[in-house]
């Protein structure tokens, strides 16, 4: 009588059962990034009949592009992300009409006339950093939040975190935040 070898086996039978348990421990345990956005209120659509094409001089609008390369032109000049701030906040408070009574601004012929009247348009290359433009929109707001600051400082009073509903919103229109990414003509 001959005798089979008998070849040593694993029970596999529990493997399944083990691999199932390892999946829902990592799909429990796995942290999932939540993609963060920009928050931005949107313009309200223009009313049927109405023209809301309005011409803004050139003074008024301070054109911010960053190229392919992730350099940043300031109004055809190369400036670093740590000059954007700077940049913005001297072109917005401005007072280039001098109708601007809480405004501190130069009052230079170059910039705009006025912070309701300013405009940032802000264009990027199909091949730019997103981090490179989220650094120069955190600038930008940076710049807005600066001059709300001492605009709630200086004229309501009051440090920027006690306004009222009332204040904030006279604190919004008194420094709008006026960006566009919009091609300019």
């Amino acid at each position: 009588m001959r005798r089979a070898k008998a070849h040593p086996e694993v029970n596999a039978g529990s493997m399944a059962d083990i691999a199932f348990l390892l999946l829902i421990f990592f799909l429990v345990t796995a942290v999932i990034p939540k993609d963060q956005g920009i928050y931005r209120k949107l313009p309200k659509e223009c009313p049927p009949g109405q023209d809301c094409n309005i011409p803004i001089p050139d003074r008024n609008i301070l054109k911010i592009a960053i190229n392919a390369n992730n350099e940043i032109m300031v109004d055809d000049a190369v400036v670093s992300v740590s000059e954007v701030k700077a940049l913005a906040k001297n072109f917005i408070d401005n007072n280039g009409d001098g109708s601007c009574a809480y405004c501190n601004g130069s009052k230079t012929n170059t910039s705009s006339d006025n912070p309701t009247k300013a405009v940032i348009s802000l264009q990027s290359d199909r091949s730019t950093n997103y981090n490179q433009f989220i650094e120069v929109q955190d600038e930008l707001t940076k710049a807005y939040f600066e001059l709300r600051k001492t605009y709630s400082e200086s004229v309501l009073k009051k440090p920027i975190d006690k306004l009222t509903e009332q204040e904030i919103l006279r604190l919004k229109n008194a420094y709008p935040f006026i960006l566009s990414e919009a091609e300019t003509r």
